[in-house]
């Protein structure tokens, strides 16, 4: 998956003196890795750090096809969208430094600093002159009695386990959450031989997109609407799930039923991952729509912090598509911010982007992304 690579940053025992770069890139997943190559391609020195062994982020785990148009890579499996990407990369590496296995672990906003481990033991500083963060998501979870035992993961998990070691999580799974995410690891759960018991949503429909909901129940897989787990049954591991019906306020009623498994999945939704931005002093709103709480941003994508952007999940959640034509938008910012961009030029690309990004946002689904990226945009910021 991952043959073209850009230079590697080798670790050592000795905390390094302050490093220097034009942009920091958090984050190497879709959005991190279109926004370092939109950067880079435009002659900025770019460092893209990343807390994974491999870049990808999400990406390397998806076997399914992706949607949309040629230009969002329609029609091609997520994990080899990675090597797509990771090829601009390697055209433009000698402008890109690549750290994995390192995490950004605080920003001090008076010096401009980000402070970053690589590993365990490999500590440094690095002063960018911008900053794409592209930190992406956390999987949110629910409160259930036994909810800690071994046997109750993320979706998340359960999609590395497979997608990225070929391992099965178990024999048989009880999936809750029937947006996109339950849908496709549900489905990739079957390929795998693993029984799937039911799909339960607390909502009234089905989240996902209905292609997905298609292939689960010709499979003969029930989606159980208005239900959620309440109960994890067994001691030292999981042994079933206990689901009740929910009342149209969310209320359990109705007498419980178990079913026979030894894997929940929680695909419950993801939170966008700010703790960077809120250090940086960003102006940060809550927005339904988009998750949680998201950083302010102007149509170029920047923020209330005049050298940070934003791109990605971390944004806003959203498709893997969206995210990396956020990238590119940040990263065509960022580089005309440093003057590596011509005016027109850039008009251009920046409009041809912003309409690639409205076609992924037509439609029903788009319609309520659009409502939360209403209440986080603002128009222009005081210089």
């Amino acid at each position: 998956q991952q043959g073209n690579r850009p230079p590697t940053a080798q670790p050592t025992n000795e905390v390094s003196p302050l490093q220097h770069t034009e942009v920091l890139v958090v984050g190497g997943g879709p959005a991190g890795l279109c926004a370092a190559a939109e950067a880079a391609s435009a002659g900025c020195r770019v460092t893209l750090v990343d807390m994974d062994l491999a870049l990808g982020g999400q990406l390397v785990k998806q076997t399914h096809k992706f949607f949309g148009s040629k230009l969002e890579h329609a029609g091609t499996r997520g994990y080899r969208i990675t090597d797509v990407l990771l090829k601009e990369l390697e055209d433009n590496r000698e402008r890109i430094t690549v750290h994995n296995r390192t995490t950004a672990v605080g920003f001090y906003p008076d010096e401009g600093v980000m402070s970053l481990v690589t590993g365990e033991d490999h500590y440094f500083r690095l002063k960018p002159e911008r900053i794409v963060m592209a930190t992406g998501a956390q999987e949110k979870l629910i409160p259930f009695l036994n909810n800690h035992i071994p046997g109750v993961y993320g979706a998340g998990a359960v999609q590395t386990l497979m997608n990225q070691y070929g391992v099965v999580p178990g024999d048989k799974v009880v999936m809750v959450g029937a947006g996109n995410i339950g849908l496709i690891v549900s489905y990739q759960l079957l390929q795998a031989g693993v029984e799937v018991a039911a799909i339960v949503e607390a909502q009234d429909k089905v989240g996902g997109y209905w292609v997905h909901a298609a292939k689960i129940r010709r499979l003969g897989v029930p989606i159980l609407l208005r239900h959620t787990v309440t109960e994890a049954l067994g001691e030292e591991v999981v042994t079933g799930a206990r689901i009740q019906e929910l009342d149209d306020t969310f209320t359990p009623t109705g007498k419980p039923r178990d079913l026979d498994c030894d894997i929940i999945c929680l695909a419950v939704g993801l939170s966008p991952s700010c703790e960077l931005l809120w250090q940086a002093r960003c102006e940060m709103n809550f927005v339904k729509e988009l998750c949680g709480y998201v950083a302010k941003r102007d149509r170029t994508l920047r923020t209330s912090h005049k050298d940070i952007w934003v791109a990605g999940d971390c944004a806003g959640i959203e498709e893997a598509s969206a995210a990396m034509v956020e990238g590119r938008i940040a990263g065509l910012d960022v580089a005309r911010s440093l003057g590596r961009v011509e005016e027109g030029e850039y008009a251009k690309r920046f409009e041809h982007y912003w309409g690639r990004l409205s076609n992924l946002r037509a439609g029903e689904v788009g319609e309520k992304i659009c409502a939360g990226i209403s209440q986080a945009m603002v128009h222009r910021w005081e210089e």
